[in-house]
């Protein structure tokens, strides 16, 4: 082979990059639309609609752990693919259903959303894994060090994706007549999204068997059965191990820590409360965080690990952790940043409104720009020897993400309850934070390809999403404590009511000033974290100023440790 051939990626990468691209579409399209759905369209209050959105993206990277165990040892990656893409677009047409017939029956659109959000879910968890794992399995062993920058070019497709759904889904779906939210206009951003996912399963159904091949023409991700020797590194096991003790250990890991974070979460063992938001915080939270520990439990358990395999276990686990933070505070975007960008924003740009779900585009948008650059900087390090060991990369991440936070903590500082904060602040924050993005996901993704063992590549892949599913957990407990923005201090002031003056306890609601403010979803307290009041957005945005800081500055100090334990995969 030339080593200009060496050089290039496989055509594969190209097809599992347009895949990914119309199924982000299709997520990212329906994530800017789905809390204002859930506001305008279904009446829930934002704080519930936070928990819900928290709770959704949670179980979209819980369910991987067992899509990635289906693929591993029934199934394989492209028959998940296929099943996954399916349903998501399935899914997606549930809440079309939903978004058109709430004006007539509330309660049926609800549950439809219910069961579409629940099919999408799962269609999330086959898909998700197993896209991932065929990356890392398009390259042999020898050209294992281009993972990062492969990964990259992938995540490109991501957010080339998430741009374009994010364009398209609120232009259709998020419609303001006479400055009056259209509530029946989100059926059509929904339905976009169901044909993006039908177009990217297509694309894959026709072009997997010509392109998604290994250099020596073998099928990618075919059924585990015709797995071959080549597919593992030498002397590796091609079988897990796990003993029936190794089993009860974990479902008895999971039960313990599931009643205990329950008890952190709601302060109870038991369930005396079957209202949605409890159940959310209360059920779907908890099992998240508990199914992690348990199956990073019973992974190493596996009789046939070795040691440099276990260490190598051990660095994905330690990263997982950390990037559970990263993701708390940017899956903002889709809960607290949109209702601030929705209440609290002015969002003219360059003489257009901008609709306030679309105002995360500029995410989507950073990424499709500075993706290649950034992979063409760590080619370039890695050149020069001076590439800096992935954990670093992601503390930085961490970092980056902490500092977009800090910028616009300032800039709301003096806002008070009427000020607007220009839109200009919120590109900069998501322009910043894609840059730790960049610094952070793809090099995670890359890391559990180089780092896992073939027999538990799809699996790892589970528990490294399930480090995402926690922190989208976290984030929908986290954008539920964010405090009253400007709308609300407008809607109680025409209500003859200083909602500041409540908020001090300075003066208190009349019971039928306390129904006129529940009717229009204005809470008459101000949030609580981990004991302490939040009286204001800035206070708020230094939550994720001081979390992300700290768990930076740990991993930092924590990377010469982690990379001894990579045992020399760079």
């Amino acid at each position: 082979m030339s080593e200009t051939a060496k050089q290039q990626h496989p055509k594969g990468l190209w097809v599992l990059f347009g895949t990914e691209m119309w199924e982000r579409f299709n997520f990212y399209g329906m994530r800017a639309l789905l809390t204002l759905f859930m506001v305008n369209s279904l009446k829930y209050l934002e704080s519930d609609s936070a928990i819900f959105y928290g709770g959704f993206l949670a179980l979209c990277y819980l369910t991987p752990m067992l899509g990635g165990f289906i693929s591993d040892r029934f199934l394989g990656n492209r028959n998940c693919i296929l099943i996954g893409g399916l349903l998501m677009g399935i899914g997606q047409l549930f809440l079309f259903f939903s978004a058109s017939i709430f004006g007539s029956n509330l309660d049926f659109a609800k549950s439809l959303m219910w069961f579409g959000l629940f099919v999408i879910i799962f269609g999330n968890g086959f898909f998700k894994p197993n896209i991932s794992s065929m990356v890392g399995s398009l390259y042999p062993k020898s050209e294992k060090s281009k993972l990062d920058s492969a990964f990259t070019i992938f995540y490109m497709g991501i957010n080339l994706g998430a741009f374009l759904g994010q364009f398209i889904c609120p232009i259709v779906g998020d419609v303001k007549v006479g400055g009056v939210q259209d509530a029946f206009a989100f059926k059509w951003g929904f339905l976009a999204a169901a044909l993006a996912m039908f177009m990217g399963t297509l694309v894959f159904f026709v072009l997997k068997n010509k392109y998604v091949v290994t250099p020596e023409g073998r099928p990618i991700g075919g059924l585990p059965k015709h797995n071959t020797s080549d597919d593992f590194e030498e002397g590796e096991a091609q079988q897990a191990n796990f003993n029936q003790t190794s089993i009860l250990i974990a479902f008895g890991v999971f039960a313990v820590t599931f009643f205990l974070f329950r008890f952190l979460l709601v302060g109870e063992f038991g369930f005396s409360s079957f209202e949605m938001g409890t159940l959310v915080k209360g059920l779907i939270y908890p099992f998240i965080y508990s199914a992690g520990i348990a199956l990073a439990t019973l992974i190493v358990s596996d009789t046939s690990i070795t040691k440099i395999e276990r260490d190598r276990i051990f660095v994905v686990y330690i990263v997982s952790f950390f990037i559970i933070f990263f993701w708390a505070a940017f899956e903002q975007a889709g809960s607290s940043l949109t209702f601030i960008a929705s209440n609290q924003t002015d969002r003219h740009f360059f003489g257009w409104d901008m609709p306030a779900s679309m105002v995360q585009i500029f995410n989507g948008l950073f990424v499709v720009i500075m993706a290649v650059p950034f992979s063409m900087l760590w080619d370039k390090l890695r050149a020069a020897g001076k590439e800096p060991v992935s954990p670093l990369k992601q503390a930085m991440g961490l970092f980056l993400i902490a500092i977009s936070y800090f910028i616009i903590a300032n800039n709301v500082k003096d806002l008070g309850n009427s000020g607007l904060l220009a839109v200009k602040w919120l590109i900069l924050l998501y322009l910043i934070q894609t840059a730790g993005e960049l610094c952070l996901s793809p090099i995670g993704l890359s890391l559990v390809g180089k780092l896992a063992p073939k027999r538990f590549s799809s699996l790892l892949y589970g528990v490294f999403f399930i480090a995402n599913a926690a922190g989208y957990a976290l984030a929908g407990s986290l954008g539920a404590i964010m405090p009253a923005t400007g709308d609300k201090f407008e809607k109680a002031s025409k209500l003859g009511i200083d909602l500041q003056a409540v908020l001090d306890k300075k003066i208190t609601p009349t019971a039928e000033q306390l129904a006129l403010l529940a009717k229009e979803q204005i809470a008459t307290t101000n949030p609580v974290f981990a004991g302490f009041e939040i009286h204001n957005l800035y206070e708020f945005f230094m939550v994720f100023v001081v979390l992300c800081g700290i768990a930076g500055t740990v991993l930092a100090l924590l990377s010469p440790k982690l990379k001894k334990m990579m045992h020399g995969v760079s």
